[in-house]
């Protein structure tokens, strides 16, 4: 405890220099280095706005950081409902929302939605669903809404415009199509690609390309006049699409550049894969988020894993760029580094979200690191000029396989510094959940007498393994923030174990699978694995709380200043049971220059506002519905606003007990008067 005060005083000291300094010189230090694929900032240069909320987490360095500070530990307590927006049945609300000049954009299903930031009234609403066909004579007409499977990218999407303001224009992926439409109103921009859109294949080669279209919710990032997307992995088997990375000019959509996630024959990285059906292993795709330094034009991107995700014997080696953080000249499209922190990944253990960009102060110089946090509660903390870490990573030996035809990597790197954000390591029966039946007891205790239940990395297995923290463990996406001013770093986790066992289908159903799997024969099987989150006959999960958590460390030291648990859940705080962490959040922390971190959680159906020196909750407030995504933080008409998505139960609900949701909204706090 003595350590923590300590810590924290240090940071407050901190936060008072730098409250004295001036706001642009403070965040000068970063510009000051030279980027291997750019010319450094002019002199005085400001790292990043951190006032605006015009794209995806905020900005495009990812920061979910708002310097607005008229909200603060003294006054949030007055936080009071400033506007709702409904957004009508259907899929609860994720979309991180964006203010661009008078307006906050967002998507509401198949549609581009305009509104006041001030008073969330409409301004325009622009439906891209596909038109109806004419119905048969005498059946009724199909519903318009989402018509043909519309689906936009419901996590986020890009803002762009001409130097002189005059070409103002958002980008969002549909059904698998870049597409470009106005600002002002939502027309699609007809002269980029064909009639507004890019096929996102475009620019993968012939023999890779898959037959649909590819969809996801990454949005991507804007350099300068180049749009860099992600491309999903498109199916979850051993044959999947692979996911490269393409980046396109914003005016004509144009194919500018194409980085490869598995390097094909000639690229560094090649024969860390097995040269036979090299083309057609898939995966290694960035799911989730990216990060670009505008003042280097670097950008950042973290990958996940090969196909297939529990089992590799197929893919021998330690499959470069997977599980890798990727630093990419935004530019050109060239390497530039790339750390991989799970060598043939068995676990599903994708880096699950944006990496951070901070200056920190050790021993005597300012660093610009990028840190990232992981599935298996690890930060990882890099010189982001060189992909180099800051603390020391040790290669530490880790169980073998016992399935057949499988080479797990024998050893996987693990920082020393910081301590992790989640638990690790090995199930026990104490810390079977107290909170379920006897006879869920009884099972658990059964079952751990008979998998392989030997700590982190353990390999799945054709008896069961134990994964603590699971694939949906530890961090996800839009789950960390930083303070940048004051070089304070927070992470929400959830403590899930996952139960990772491999089958074989029937033989009738296997001679298929065997003959379409890259690289298989002999002992190499395609082995499957049912996903098993262990979750109990009344929905809670197997092992005890709390089941999240959020974290607070102070990135000059690396030291944990505080951990606390992450909300509750409903139907335990009814009886007394407080302090459970909520089962599985999925709500993204944002800090603000007011000393706050907002988040909302699910099972509780609360949002809270929390001491970013203590993690003391200072407000909240209980809704009737789950909050899950990243809030957005932006001023309007002088006030700071704080908007919320809400809707539906959240991820694992339906035996918590919650009574029925309240309908899918955006809900907008502000201070109290004019």
């Amino acid at each position: 405890m003595k350590k923590q005060r300590q810590g924290t005083n240090a940071i407050r000291a901190r936060r008072a220099l730098l409250t004295a300094a001036p706001f642009a010189a403070v965040l000068a230090i970063a510009g000051a280095f030279a980027s291997p694929a750019a010319a450094k900032p002019a002199p005085g240069a400001t790292e990043f706005d951190f006032k605006g909320w015009d794209q995806y987490l905020g900005g495009a360095d990812s920061s979910q950081y708002s310097s607005l500070d008229q909200v603060n530990t003294g006054n949030v307590g007055q936080l009071q409902v400033a506007w709702t927006y409904e957004t009508g049945p259907g899929a609860a609300p994720h979309f991180n929302p964006i203010k661009i000049g008078d307006t906050l954009y967002l998507i509401n299903g198949s549609k581009l939605v305009a509104l006041d930031p001030a008073t969330g009234k409409e301004k325009w609403v622009h439906d891209y669903a596909a038109p109806a066909p004419a119905a048969a004579p005498g059946a009724p007409d199909a519903p318009r809404r989402g018509f043909g499977g519309t689906r936009i990218g419901d996590r986020g999407m890009n803002y762009w415009q001409s130097p002189d303001g005059k070409d103002r224009r958002l980008y969002f992926l549909k059904n698998g199509m870049l597409t470009a439409v106005s600002a002002d109103n939502g027309d699609v921009i007809t002269s980029f690609g064909t009639n507004g859109e890019v096929d996102i294949r475009t620019g993968l080669e012939p023999n890779k390309m898959p037959d649909r279209p590819l969809m996801t919710s990454n949005p991507g990032r804007i350099y300068k006049n180049t749009i860099i997307i992600s491309l999903p992995a498109g199916a979850y088997d051993y044959t999947s699409a692979p996911a490269d990375i393409h980046a396109y000019d914003v005016l004509t959509g144009k194919l500018k550049w194409v980085f490869h996630t598995v390097p094909e024959k000639g690229e560094p990285g090649y024969d860390t894969w097995p040269a036979k059906d090299h083309d057609k292993v898939g995966g290694v795709h960035n799911w989730n988020e990216s990060t670009l330094d505008t003042n280097t034009g670097i950008m950042y991107i973290p990958t996940g894993t090969a196909r297939y995700d529990f089992y590799g014997g197929n893919r021998k080696g330690k499959d470069l760029y997977a599980n890798s953080i990727n630093a990419i000249d935004a530019t050109t499209g060239k390497h530039l580094w790339s750390y991989q922190v799970v060598h043939h990944d068995l676990w599903d253990f994708d880096i699950p979200q944006a990496p951070k960009l901070m200056v920190i102060h050790k021993d005597g110089k300012d660093i610009p690191v990028l840190i990232q946090a992981t599935k298996f509660g690890y930060i990882f903390v890099l010189d982001r000029r060189t992909g180099k870490p800051i603390w020391p990573v040790k290669e530490t030996p880790v169980p073998k396989s016992d399935v057949p035809g499988e080479q797990a990597w024998p050893t996987q790197p693990r920082p020393t510094w910081p301590e992790p954000f989640a638990r690790q390591g090995v199930f026990t029966p104490d810390m079977i959940n107290p909170y379920i039946s006897d006879e869920d007891k009884a099972k658990l205790r059964e079952l751990l007498k008979v998998v392989r239940n030997e700590g982190l990395n353990t390999p799945p297995s054709l008896q069961g393994t134990i994964s603590l923290p699971g694939h949906n463990g530890g961090a996800n996406w839009g789950s960390s923030a930083v303070d940048p001013i004051k070089h304070m770093y927070f992470v929400v986790s959830k403590q899930m174990p996952v139960n990772d066992k491999l089958f074989l289908d029937p033989p009738d159903k296997l001679a298929k699978e065997e003959a379409e799997m890259p690289n298989g024969g002999g002992d190499v099987k395609p082995y499957k694995s049912n996903v098993d989150f262990m979750l109990q006959s009344n929905g809670l999960p197997a092992i005890n709380p709390p089941w999240s958590l959020i974290t607070g460390y102070d990135m000059d030291s690396g030291k944990k200043l505080w951990s606390l648990p992450d909300g509750e859940v409903m139907m335990l705080a009814q009886k007394g049971i407080h302090d459970t962490g909520s089962t599985a959040p999925r709500g993204g922390p944002v800090a603000t220059g007011g000393g706050l971190v907002f988040v909302g959680t699910s099972s509780d159906r609360m949002v809270r506002a929390r001491d970013e020196m203590t993690g003391k909750v200072l407000w909240q407030d209980q809704l009737d519905a789950a909050s899950e995504g990243v809030p957005a933080v932006y001023e309007a008409g002088g006030k700071e606003y704080i908007v919320f998505a809400v809707g539906g139960d959240g991820l694992f609900p339906p035996k918590l007990g919650q009574p029925k949701p309240g309908p899918n909204r955006y809900v907008a706090y502000a201070l109290p008067g004019k």
